[in-house]
């Protein structure tokens, strides 16, 4: 994806600037990467709901299931004005500091997402939004849904240690991602979410790191696509309500205090919905045939400590020291 430049935000802040006082009637469009019966499109769909139910002049048009494009090339759209609001998560293509979105076993657990992520005044946050201010994108929210695993075709060789698993699997456009699977014995492949399946089906590749129990089950184990989970908990899947600030700068006071109460509203429902229902999609995993591979916790211990010690200092390049060093002072 081409780089964006910075007058984007400057041409933000100029409309910003300019914004009346009141706006008239309008019409937002949101563009989703979901699938169209998962949770999360329920969520935007909740949020246009919940928008037009405040009577503020606004309504929102939901398109998931990557109608307006893939999650890769949002950024860029919403940036540009050309979308108006994103559920996706923001990939480090437009800026190799959102690497830090990637950053493996930086989170413990169900806790850690929600004051670490959801916290919109965390370290973290506060650090998003200051790289995404730079290209006119304003984060609302953010919906953590779990820790994401291997999906795959057969079980790893040596799936519990550092040694070659004899697979090859795909990852995210993200250098991080891809070292540590390597790091963890695995061949990886750069792939496009929406290549996925068929990557699959077809045997081009053996699994791919790409979801939560969840989606794996919503997405795969209903298709009869994959044999195994396998459950290392080092990335949380993330996916973020952001809007472009060309377009929040058009709405009046009233228009973006509904939004941003929808969106939260949505992402505490979202998050509540995750949580709870985390092990249950699991079970149904069980029940659709998948084996479920999990680390007992000092294979989890080996392996996180494992992975920092090998992988973080690797980020320093792309994300910056300073980054890494606040976001792991804001930790302890």
């Amino acid at each position: 994806m081409k780089k964006l430049t910075k007058c984007v935000a400057a041409a933000t802040l100029a409309l910003q600037f300019a914004a009346p006082a009141s706006a008239e009637d309008m019409s937002l469009r949101f563009a989703g990467v979901f699938p169209i019966d998962h949770q999360g499109t329920k969520m935007m769909e909740q949020v246009a709901a919940d928008v037009a139910a405040a009577d503020v002049g606004l309504t929102i048009d939901v398109f998931p299931a990557n109608q307006l494009g893939s999650g890769e090339a949002l950024f860029e759209d919403v940036a540009r004005g050309n979308i108006d609001l994103a559920a996706a998560f923001i990939y480090a293509d437009t800026d190799p500091r959102l690497e830090f979105l990637s950053m493996p076993f930086l989170l413990g657990g169900w806790d850690d997402m929600d004051n670490i992520m959801r916290n919109m005044d965390s370290e973290f946050n506060t650090i998003l939004q200051e790289i995404t201010d730079e290209y006119g994108v304003h984060v609302v929210a953010q919906n953590p849904e779990g820790f994401v695993g291997i999906v795959a075709t057969q079980e790893p060789t040596n799936w519990n240690n550092f040694e070659d698993k004899g697979m090859n699997i795909r990852v995210w456009s993200s250098n991080v991602v891809k070292s540590m699977v390597e790091t963890l014995g695995y061949q990886a492949t750069t792939m496009a979410w929406g290549d996925i399946f068929p990557a699959i089906q077809s045997g081009i590749v053996d699994g791919a790191i790409c979801c939560t129990k969840t989606a794996t089950y919503s997405i795969f184990a209903q298709s009869d696509v994959g044999t195994h989970f396998v459950e290392y908990n080092s990335i949380s899947e993330l996916t973020t309500f952001y809007a472009s600030q060309r377009t929040l700068a058009k709405l009046n006071d009233a228009q973006r205090a509904a939004l941003e109460a929808a969106m939260t509203k949505a992402s505490d429902d979202f998050f509540a919905y995750n949580r709870e229902n985390d092990e249950a999609f699991g079970e149904k995993l069980v029940e659709k045939g998948y084996t479920i591979l999990r680390l007992d916790s000092e294979e989890q211990a080996a392996m996180a400590a494992h992975v920092q010690e090998k992988i973080w200092p690797l980020m320093a390049d792309s994300v910056g020291q300073d980054i890494i060093d606040r976001l792991l002072a804001a930790k302890n």
